[in-house]
């Protein structure tokens, strides 16, 4: 779609953990890290900003400079017959915390997870599923927002184009409450957006161990199209 990306992540890939950016876990750094450029292609745009790749940390100039990540986890059986305990730990959802929505008006909010290779994990039903996308409001909203219509949800490819299939992905916006990052009083100037891959789990169980990355990416939106 030849947006830039404007945004800036923090992330950890543990149980129920958050990292921040400017933080490398030195155990989870990775040797091939050129390879996730690549995944935004040659229209990445860094402006005053700058790359620092490692697990969980990437900046970059944004409509808002400082987010957060948090990822949520829970068990996923698959007993075998050699082992009736065997399982994964499936990612749940994906919180992006911190996010003022006065600044991100009217952008489109974009998650990506990349795995240990620097490749795009699937998010969707269909294996070209690998950007999950919803519209910032116009203006800030003053309470919760969880309809997928009305947040104009929808599965992206790898080069952001939008892919007509039913989701099976829940989100919630939030600006009241507290902040899963780290409890605070959640606000439209420090809201979260939490997405839920795949309630029903049926779908869509991605072993948290596979995750290394993410990425946030907002992009203009004009006129709310």
């Amino acid at each position: 779609m030849g947006s830039p990306l404007e945004t800036s992540m923090r992330n950890s890939s543990s149980h129920r953990t958050t990292g921040k950016t400017k933080f490398l876990i030195g155990a989870l750094v990775l040797g091939a890290l050129p390879l996730l450029v690549s995944t935004f292609a040659a229209s990445v745009t860094v402006g005053t900003g700058s790359l620092e790749f490692g697990q969980g940390s990437q900046q970059a100039t944004a409509c808002d400079s400082t987010v957060f990540v948090a990822m949520g986890e829970e068990w996923h059986p698959m007993p075998t017959a050699q082992d009736s305990s065997n399982g994964f730990f499936r990612v749940r959802s994906v919180t992006i915390s911190n996010l003022d929505l006065q600044m991100c008006a009217a952008k489109k909010l974009r998650l990506r997870l990349i795995d240990g290779s620097s490749n795009e994990i699937t998010l969707g039903p269909t294996p070209e599923s690998k950007v999950l996308q919803i519209a910032l409001p116009d203006q800030a909203p003053n309470s919760n927002m969880a309809d997928l219509t009305a947040l104009q949800f929808t599965y992206l490819n790898n080069i952001g184009q939008p892919i007509s299939i039913p989701a099976v992905v829940n989100v919630a916006l939030q600006v009241s409450g507290t902040s899963v990052y780290n409890g605070t009083a959640l606000t439209p100037q420090n809201a979260d957006v939490t997405f839920f891959l795949d309630p029903s789990s049926a779908v869509v169980n991605i072993d948290g161990q596979s995750v290394r990355r993410t990425t946030v990416e907002t992009v203009d939106n004009p006129r709310g199209n």
